[in-house]
C-alpha cells in the first residue's frame, strides 16, 4: 500500500507489546489490517526494536505459501470447506520455538484455522510469546474475541483512512482532496487508484462480493433482498433517525413481507458487527441517561455509502455529519448524540401561558475520560437567525464543557462571545489539534 502510515495503529501496537493478552487487530474488510500487522508492526520491530527475524514468526491462513509449510493445500482446503488442522499449525509452531528465548508470533486471517481460541489460550500459558492477530470481520467479531479468549484479547480497531492520513494521495490540494475524500472515502485500494471510474468500481465490487456476501454467508440469510433494502435505505438516511418499529411498518406498508422490528434491529446488528456502520445513541445531558430509540447511523467509509446509492444522494450537510463523527472516533473519542431538555412558555390559543417541553439536538456529544467537547455540525451559518439555531442546543447544556460549531467551507476559526469556537471543516480534519484551539 505504498508508503501509508498508520502511525496512530502502530503506536498503539506498540504500547501492547507484552503486556500479556492476545492482541487483536479488527476492522472493515480491506481497511487495511494486515498491512498494519504484517509490514508496518513487522517493519518496526526489525528496524526499530532491532528483534532477530528468526524471533518474529509471521502466519497467515489463507497464504498458499504459508499453508504449505504446514502440508495443507489452500485449495483442497475451499473445496472440501474446511478449516485448518490446528494440530499441523501447532507442531510447526512448536518447531519454531523450541530453543526457548522469546517470539513475536504474528498471525493473519486466524479465523481459517480449525478451534483458532483454543489454539491462542493454549499459547497464552508460554510466558515467552506476545501473540498478535487479525481476523475477517464476517467471523471474528467483537462478541468473539470477548467469548473465545476470555477477557485475555486486547482489540485495536482500525477504521479506513482519515482524511489526515490520505488526502496527499488523491490531490497535492487540501480542497480538492477533501471533495474526493467525501466522495470516495478511506479504503487504501480506493485512495491509492489513480482514476474514479477503477475507484467506483472497486466500491461496487466490495460491497456485492465482500460486505453483504459475508453477512448473508455468516448468518445464513435466505432473504438477501430483504437485507438489500435496509441497506439501501440505511444509506439513503445516514445521520437520520432510526428507529426499527417505524422502519418494519414501512416496509408493511409496501407490503414487503418479513421485515419485522426484530428481523431489522437484527440486521442493522449484523452491519454493526461487521463494521459496515456505526451507531450512535442519544445522550440526555442534562438527565444523564441515554434514549434507547430512536438512534442515529453512521457507515465506517463514505465510499461505500456513496457507491452503495449510485452517488446520487451526495448531500453535503448529511456527509459533513458521518465524517466529523468518523473523524472523532478516530481519535478514540466515544460519540453520542446529545439531546439537550429545554422547557419554554408560550401562549396558548386564549392567551394564556403554557409551558412546554421539548429536545434539542446536539450532534456529538465526544468524550474521552475526563475530556468532553460539544459538537455541531453545520453546512453554513447564512445570518444570524440560523447561528442562533445551530448554537441554542450548545447554549443550554447547563455546564461549561467546550462547545464547536464545524461549518464545511474554510474559514478562519474564532470564538464568540460566549465561548463557542468556529471552524472550518477542512482546518478540522487537517488538524489533530482542532478541538484545542
Amino acid at each position: 500500500m505504498a508508503n501509508i502510515k498508520r502511525d496512530k495503529y502502530l503506536e498503539q501496537l506498540i504500547r501492547k507489546i507484552d503486556n500479556g493478552m492476545i492482541k487483536v487487530i479488527t476492522g472493515l474488510r480491506r481497511s487495511g489490517k494486515s498491512f498494519l500487522l504484517n509490514t508496518i508492526f513487522y517493519n518496526y520491530l526489525v528496524q526499530e526494536k532491532k528483534i532477530p527475524l528468526n524471533r518474529i514468526i509471521k502466519f497467515a491462513f489463507d497464504s498458499e505459501k504459508d499453508l504449505s509449510l504446514i502440508g495443507e493445500n489452500l485449495l483442497e482446503l475451499k473445496m472440501a470447506k474446511k478449516k485448518v488442522d490446528p494440530q499441523k499449525f501447532s507442531n510447526y509452531l512448536s518447531k519454531k520455538i523450541s530453543k526457548g528465548g522469546h517470539y513475536f508470533i504474528l498471525l493473519d486471517e486466524v479465523q481459517e484455522l480449525e478451534a483458532f481460541e483454543f489454539v491462542l489460550n493454549g499459547l497464552l500459558y508460554q510466558n515467552n510469546l506476545d501473540i498478535y492477530v487479525t481476523g475477517s470481520n464476517a467471523k471474528f467479531l467483537v462478541e468473539d474475541i470477548i467469548t473465545e479468549f476470555r477477557g485475555r484479547g486486547d482489540e485495536i480497531h482500525i477504521l479506513p483512512l482519515s482524511f489526515s492520513e490520505c488526502w496527499n494521495y488523491y490531490d497535492n490540494d487540501k480542497s480538492k482532496s477533501l471533495d474526493m475524500y467525501l466522495n470516495y472515502g478511506g479504503l487504501p485500494l480506493v485512495v491509492l487508484s489513480q482514476n474514479d471510474e477503477d475507484r467506483v468500481n472497486y466500491l461496487n465490487t466490495q460491497i456485492g462480493q465482500t460486505y453483504l456476501s459475508d453477512i448473508i454467508n455468516r448468518y445464513g440469510i435466505r432473504n438477501t433482498n430483504q437485507l438489500d433494502e435496509l441497506f439501501n435505505i440505511l444509506a439513503s438516511d445516514i445521520s437520520g433517525l432510526v428507529n426499527p418499529k417505524k422502519l418494519a411498518a414501512t416496509f408493511k406498508s409496501k407490503h414487503i413481507d418479513g421485515l419485522t422490528e426484530d428481523t431489522i434491529a437484527n440486521y442493522i446488528k449484523y452491519f454493526k458487527d461487521s463494521f459496515l456502520i456505526d451507531i450512535a445513541h442519544r445522550y440526555n445531558v442534562k438527565g444523564k441517561s441515554y434514549i434507547s430509540t430512536p438512534y442515529k447511523i453512521y457507515f465506517e467509509d463514505l465510499g461505500i455509502r456513496n457507491a452503495r446509492i449510485g452517488f446520487r444522494q451526495v448531500e453535503y450537510t448529511h456527509i459533513m455529519e458521518n465524517v466529523i463523527y468518523n473523524e472523532l472516533r478516530y481519535r478514540g473519542y466515544l460519540v453520542d448524540v446529545g439531546a439537550v431538555e429545554y422547557r419554554e412558555t408560550i401562549k396558548d390559543e386564549n392567551g394564556n401561558d403554557k409551558q412546554t417541553k421539548t429536545f434539542l439536538e446536539i450532534d456529538f456529544v465526544a468524550n474521552k475520560g475526563s475530556k468532553r467537547y460539544y459538537i455541531q455540525s453545520a453546512y453554513e451559518i447564512a445570518n444570524d437567525e440560523k447561528n442562533k439555531k445551530e448554537i441554542k442546543s450548545l447554549n443550554n447544556t447547563g455546564d461549561s464543557f467546550k462547545k464547536i460549531v464545524v461549518v464545511f467551507n474554510n474559514i478562519v476559526p474564532r470564538q464568540d462571545q460566549n465561548g463557542i469556537l468556529y471552524i472550518g471543516l477542512l482546518d478540522f480534519l487537517s488538524d489533530p489539534n482542532s478541538l484545542e484551539r
